[in-house]
């Protein structure tokens, strides 16, 4: 008799590459009801959700890197849910809160805003197989995650508890969404995250620092969104000196530089 063959609805190789797209796809069903939450009026709601697709999108890509899952249609889903979940819906919610009173003036900065999302992400595809492993740790340009929970900045302002200055949203919307825009498509580098190394002896502080900073995020969530937002932005000029000290010392101790240019 012929042992009897187990059925296998896919192969333990697909498996692996399955997990991380399914994350990719609940990921974006969550920033396109994010913009159903603002047309209802339900903006917290809507900007709740996307920190969940930011959440979200920060996992995916490591869990198929951990689980050696990763592949060319993850990638392209991954780039083409982030122009939903951060190019588009972000727009959409500001729209429907602030830039609708603008009139054409509003919606045309909301196309400005997901057309250099949508740049930003063709850029990334295009250079992100070619960089050197120096420049690893380093984006050109801010992400598009963070340039969709930046251009919220004055969203989660409003629901914070530190509204102890009035500010005239009319003029500081627009200003956040093309000074975002701007640094989406921009060459200056901001830090990845990607390759940080911990030493083994400073692993159980930075789990600690972790855990504090979810509770925080839990107890006071916008109060804690806008500081970590205005953190990042004061980053930027640290990280381009950075990459300045790390590209001069490649340069001293390899002669060359892979510095070549692209049409974006």
């Amino acid at each position: 008799m012929e042992p009897k063959r187990k059925f296998k609805i896919v192969t333990a190789k697909n498996s692996r590459v399955i997990l991380p797209n399914i994350f990719t796809l609940v990921g974006v069903c969550i920033g396109l009801s994010s913009i159903k939450f603002a047309f209802d009026g339900n903006f917290q709601f809507s900007v709740v959700a996307i920190i969940v697709a930011g959440i979200i999108d920060g996992l995916d890509g490591r869990i198929a890197r951990l689980i050696k899952g990763t592949s060319k249609v993850g990638k392209e889903l991954d780039s083409l849910t982030d122009v939903i979940s951060f190019g588009v819906a972000p727009a959409f919610i500001m729209y429907f809160w602030k830039l609708n009173e603008l009139g054409r003036i509003g919606w045309f900065i909301c196309l400005i805003y997901v057309i250099a999302v949508a740049l930003r992400l063709a850029r990334f595809n295009v250079n992100s197989s070619e960089e050197p492993t120096w420049k690893g740790n380093f984006f050109e340009g801010i992400p598009s995650p963070a340039g969709g929970i930046l251009v919220l900045m004055p969203l989660f302002f409003s629901f914070s508890e530190l509204t102890l200055i009035n500010i005239n949203y009319d003029l500081v919307v627009p200003i956040f969404f093309v000074t975002i825009s701007i640094l989406l498509i921009s060459k200056l580098p901001t830090y990845s995250f990607k390759k940080i190394i911990v030493p083994r002896s400073m692993s159980i502080f930075l789990i600690f620092g972790v855990v504090i900073y979810f509770v925080l995020l839990l107890l006071y969530t916008f109060n804690t969104i806008v500081i970590s937002g205005l953190i990042y932005l004061l980053m930027i000029p640290i990280s381009s000196v950075h990459f300045m000290k790390v590209r001069n010392k490649f340069t001293t101790q390899s002669g060359d530089i892979d510095d070549h240019e692209d049409i974006l």
